[in-house]
């Protein structure tokens, strides 16, 4: 059984500089991760491509409601925290409160940027600060018509 994969961000940053030590390059990606789909795991997997170590942080409850309503998430922060870290391409997991990563990429200093191709490289949140310490900022292909907007849709379409 693997160690538990989910840490506070001090603790997190400990384990990132070990690894970086070890000649291993960190790549981070955040985002809401509310009903799993198809689309979030072709995302995770390119993602962990990208270096040696995948670091997943989720928007807090909160932070959810604000990007997306108050209706979200549907899926309460632990439990989304676990079903992520259950994935075998995941290697961490956090989570921050404020509405964009940028506190926790600064304090964790990752060598890789992803995010989704419904971003554009230069609009990617702490993209700047990642190129000034050398790292990449990649933004992946978007799987289209696979969000979770669009699944809770076709749910409520279905049963209602």
């Amino acid at each position: 059984m693997k160690m538990n994969k989910i840490f506070a961000w001090d603790e997190l940053k400990r384990r990132l500089d070990i690894i970086r030590q070890e000649g291993k390059k960190v790549v981070f990606t955040n985002g809401c991760f509310d009903l799993l789909h198809v689309g979030h795991i072709r995302y995770l997997k390119e993602a962990k491509k990208q270096g040696d170590v995948l670091v997943v942080a989720l928007n807090s409850d909160v932070s959810v409601r604000c990007l997306k309503g108050d209706k979200r998430p549907i899926i309460p922060l632990s439990e989304r925290m676990e079903i992520v870290a259950a994935l075998e391409m995941v290697d961490f997991v956090t989570f921050f409160n404020e509405p964009t990563p940028e506190e926790l990429i600064r304090f964790i200093e990752p060598d890789v940027l992803v995010k989704g191709g419904d971003w554009s490289e230069d609009t990617i949140v702490g993209g700047d600060f990642v190129r000034s310490r050398g790292g990449r900022v990649v933004a992946l292909t978007y799987v289209e018509g696979r969000s979770t907007s669009d699944l809770i849709s076709q749910i409520v379409t279905r049963y209602r």
